[in-house]
C-alpha cells in the first residue's frame, strides 16, 4: 500500500503568476500526483502526492525549466512526508522544504577553520539559522576531529574553535534552540565511525571525490584522510538524525551515510534512520580576484576573499578591486560575465532580493558605481555580525561555557543510540 503525502503550494505575490505553472508541472511530471487548484487566486493549494517522497530543500532560480522534474524524480523515495512549496519568498526563488511527520532530526558540522567568509555564511550558515525555526531538533557540530586530517598547530585550533563557536553564534546560532558543540568532546563519535568502518569497503571509499581530491594534491594522504567519509557517516548517524543541509560537492558523502545505515540495518535490525539531504542549488560565492573559483580561506590573494570580521573599509576597497571585464552594463550572465555575476549574487543575497531585482537595482549604473551598491549591502549585513563576533570572542571562557554545555547536551542523546549499537554488534 503506498502512503499519500500532503503538498502544500505558498504563494506570496512575485509567485501569484509562477502558481499555476507550478501545478501543471508537478502534474504532468508525476501520474502520482493529484493537483487541485490553480493557483490563480488562492493565497494556498493543497495536493494529494500518492507517492513515495524524499526530502529535498531546492532553491534554484524560477526561470529553470528542469527544477521541478528534478523535485519528483528525487522525491520518489520515501513515504509520509509533507512537502511545502514556498514561491515568492525572495522574488526569484523558491523553496521546497519537508516537514516530516513526528518532527525530524538535523545534523550538520563545519570544521574549525577559524572566522568563516562572506562564501561559508550564504553557503551555509544563512541556511543553518533558518533550519532552527523548522525543525524541532537541531545539532551543529565544529568537527575539530575532521580538522587534524590536515596538519594543525595546538593553540591555532583551540583559537579557531572558539573562533568558529563566536562566528556561529553572531551569525544566529541559538544554543536554546539549536545543540552547538565540539565534535572531540563527544567521544561517541570516534567509536561508531570505527564500527562503521568495519562495514565500509575500501574500494567505496576510494570512490569519493574527497579523497581522490586531496590524495592527488598531496601524491597520498593519510588514513584520517581516507576514513574521513566514515566519520562523517557517524557524525549523522549517532543522533539518529533524519536530515543533513549538504552542498552538492558533499552529496556522496551523504549517500555513503545512507548505505551505511542501509548495511547496519539488515545485519544487526533497524536502528537508523536514512538520513534525507537538504540540498541548496544557490550559487556558490566565488572568489572577488578569480570568479571561475570559489571564495576560499586558502585563496593566497588578500583581495579575493570577505571575512565576516573585515571591517567597511576593507570590504568597500576588496569589491572595488573586484574583477569584472570591460563591459560597463550590469548583467546576470554566469557563464559568459562571471564576475559581474557574482556580484550580482552577493548583492541579491545580502540585500534579500531576487536576482532580477538586484539587476533592476543596476540599471543607469555603471560596474564602477554597482559596485559601491553591493558594498552598502554587504556592509549592512556584515557589520552587526562583526561587531558581536568581536564581543563574544572577548569573552572566551563564554564560548568555552557554551561549547561545554552543548556538549553535555548532545552526549545525552548519543549516549542511548550507542549503547544500543554495541549491544547489537555483540559488545554488551
Amino acid at each position: 500500500m503506498r502512503l499519500a503525502c500532503q503538498l502544500e503550494l505558498r504563494v506570496g505575490a512575485t509567485g501569484q503568476a509562477l502558481a499555476p505553472h507550478l501545478c501543471r508541472e508537478l502534474n504532468s511530471t508525476s501520474p502520482n500526483l493529484l493537483c487541485n487548484g490553480s493557483g490563480e487566486e488562492a493565497p494556498e493549494l493543497r495536493c494529494q502526492w500518492v507517492s513515495r517522497l524524499m526530502t529535498v530543500v531546492l532553491l534554484p532560480p524560477l526561470s529553470s525549466s528542469t527544477v521541478l522534474p528534478v523535485v519528483v524524480t528525487e522525491a520518489l523515495k520515501l513515504a509520509g512526508r509533507r512537502i511545502i512549496v514556498i514561491v515568492g519568498l525572495r522574488g526569484d526563488a523558491f523553496f521546497v522544504l519537508d516537514e516530516p511527520a513526528g518532527g525530524g532530526r538535523v545534523f550538520s558540522g563545519i570544521q574549525p577553520t577559524g572566522v568563516p567568509h562572506l562564501g561559508n555564511y550564504l553557503g551555509a550558515l544563512e541556511n543553518w539559522v533558518s533550519l532552527q525555526s523548522q525543525f524541532p531538533s537541531v545539532l551543529y557540530s565544529i568537527v575539530d576531529l575532521h580538522s587534524i586530517t590536515q596538519p594543525q598547530d595546538p593553540a591555532q585550533l583551540r583559537s579557531n574553535i572558539l573562533d568558529m563557536a563566536a562566528s556561529l553564534l553572531a551569525c544566529g546560532i541559538d544554543p536554546e534552540r539549536a545543540v552547538l558543540f565540539q565534535q572531540s568532546q563527544v567521544s561517541e563519535h570516534a567509536e561508531l565511525s570505527w564500527i562503521l568502518g568495519c562495514l565500509t569497503s575500501m574500494p567505496r571509499l576510494r570512490h569519493l571525490p574527497q579523497w581522490k581530491m586531496k590524495s592527488k594534491q598531496k601524491n597520498e594522504g593519510s588514513v584520517g584522510l581516507f576514513t574521513y567519509p566514515v566519520l562523517q557517516a557517524a557524525d549523522i548517524l549517532l543522533y539518529k538524525s533524519t536530515h543533513v543541509p549538504v552542498g552538492e560537492d558533499q552529496v556522496q558523502h551523504l549517500e555513503l551515510a545512507q548505505d551505511l545505515a542501509r548495511i547496519f540495518n539488515n545485519r544487526y535490525g533497524d536502528l537508523f534512520p536514512e538520513p534525507a539531504a537538504l540540498l541548496s542549488s544557490t550559487r556558490k560565492v566565488k572568489s572577488l580576484r578569480d570568479p571561475s573559483v570559489k571564495m576560499s580561506k586558502s585563496d593566497p590573494h588578500i583581495m579575493a576573499t570577505i571575512s565576516l570580521t573585515d571591517s567597511s573599509d576593507d570590504i568597500a576597497l576588496k569589491l572595488r578591486r573586484a574583477v569584472t571585464d570591460f563591459n560597463s552594463e550590469v548583467t546576470f550572465d554566469p557563464e559568459t560575465r562571471p564576475g559581474v555575476s557574482n556580484l550580482v549574487m552577493i548583492h541579491a543575497a545580502m540585500a534579500m532580493i531576487g536576482v532580477e531585482e538586484a539587476v533592476s537595482q543596476a540599471a543607469g549604473l555603471d560596474t564602477g558605481a554597482y559596485k559601491r551598491l553591493v558594498t552598502e549591502a554587504v556592509i549592512q549585513r556584515v557589520t552587526p555580525i562583526r561587531e558581536e563576533i568581536q564581543r563574544l570572542r572577548a569573552d572566551p571562557k563564554h564560548l568555552e561555557g557554551v561549547l561545554r554545555e552543548g556538549g553535555c547536551r548532545a552526549r545525552e542523546l548519543a549516549a542511548p543510540v550507542l549503547r544500543e549499537v554495541r549491544q547489537r554488534v555483540g559488545f554488551s
